[in-house]
């Protein structure tokens, strides 16, 4: 639903790039959708396809292979993307670098970048963050994998979970512990998957977001060179929240894409489906949740793009950010209900991507931070 109160956020560039993305999603995405949530993976083939296209970097600097582009392509990309009907494939081939390389770009040094950035955007390469361990979830700060310094390098050791395109990517930014300082002790590294000590644990398996890889990783005494080490030692944490800002933005797009997409797909089934010798959509109680679920979907995405506008101008507000992420996961949420209870049955049937959807979305007021850090976020905010 592109309405036209929102024209304005778009120029000529994003118009075109939509339409390619949207042509990309039409041949390579959509007709497999279902077989790849099924069998819990997708094809890797997609990477370097999606790589000549430039839906694997957008925004990413043109120098070290990305597209140069602002924070609206990257939201174009992940509103198509989404569109495949396999919201694992967008996470996983655009998610999971969209938050793995700024690290890289933000912290490295010109030949860190290009060691580590243009063979991803290249599709060559796929690339993991790893942050998230077993006991620490949203607290950060707490990070408990180790990185000694040991003679021309460091030595990690550890384990991190929830790590999205884990099993099958070659290289992990990795954030890990230099020094007993809490949040001021953290530092960013890169691991190459071939590294004596480092493997992967599980292959976990999800409620939605099925057709992505999701692993557990263990770093037992893995070393690193120097030269893998981003920035100074401490600087992962001030890295680490910005980059939260960014992946918190793009789930609230993904909220409002995916209410999007649950809502047209449940009007068109409302206007087929005959009871009592009419379509279900000329019964009132139908009308009305529609006409609820628009309505939420369209506050959802005022206010997510309006924050998306304010970052683009250099003027992020992490109590925004939250706000939107927040409500966009509670559209997403409502909106994904009711969906299902419009094709009755059917909605509960896995053949049926408004059943897909509404698993996927179940994810988004827990990924990137969880819906009561949001609120303390918020608070923060509130001075309270």
């Amino acid at each position: 639903m592109q309405q036209a109160m929102f024209a304005h956020y778009y120029d000529e560039s994003h118009r075109t790039f939509r339409d390619s993305c949207r042509r990309f999603v039409d041949k390579e995405i959509r007709p497999y959708a279902f077989e790849w949530e099924e069998a819990e993976i997708f094809d890797a083939d997609l990477y370097p396809k999606a790589a000549a296209l430039g839906l694997l970097g957008p925004t990413f600097p043109v120098e070290y292979g990305g597209g140069g582009g602002d924070l609206f392509h990257a939201i174009v990309a992940q509103e198509e993307l989404l569109r495949g009907g396999a919201t694992g494939v967008a996470v996983g081939l655009v998610g999971s670098l969209s938050i793995a390389l700024p690290p890289i770009l933000a912290l490295g040094t010109d030949a860190q970048k290009k060691a580590f950035v243009p063979a991803v955007l290249r599709g060559e390469k796929i690339a993991a963050l790893a942050i998230t361990e077993p006991d620490t979830g949203s607290d950060v700060a707490r990070i408990t994998t180790t990185a000694r310094p040991v003679a021309d390098g460091y030595v990690i050791k550890g384990a991190k979970t929830f790590i999205t395109s884990g099993v099958r990517a070659h290289q992990f930014t990795v954030l890990a512990r230099t020094a007993d300082t809490g949040h001021k002790g953290l530092t960013f590294f890169v691991v190459e998957k071939e590294r004596s000590g480092f493997r992967i644990s599980k292959n976990l398996k999800k409620t939605g977001w099925r057709s992505s890889d999701t692993a557990e990783l263990v770093f037992d005494d893995v070393f690193v060179p120097s030269e893998n080490r981003l920035g100074p030692e401490g600087s992962g944490f001030a890295a680490i929240m910005k980059n939260f800002e960014n992946e918190r933005l793009m789930l609230a797009v993904q909220g409002y894409a995916l209410a999007e997409i649950a809502m047209e797909e449940a009007l068109h089934y409302s206007l087929e489906r005959q009871a009592f010798g009419q379509p279900i959509a000329r019964f009132q109680v139908t009308r009305h949740k529609l006409a609820d679920m628009q309505t939420k979907i369209l506050g959802a995405k005022a206010l997510t793009l309006a924050v998306a506008r304010q970052m683009q101008d250099g003027k992020e507000s992490p109590q925004d950010v939250a706000a939107a992420k927040n409500l966009a996961a509670t559209v997403a949420q409502e909106v994904c209900y009711e969906a299902v209870q419009i094709f009755g049955g059917m909605g509960y049937m896995r053949e049926t991507l408004v059943e897909r959807i509404a698993r996927d979305a179940r994810l988004l007021p827990i990924g990137g931070g969880t819906q009561e850090i949001m609120k303390e976020i918020i608070a923060k905010g509130l001075n309270l």
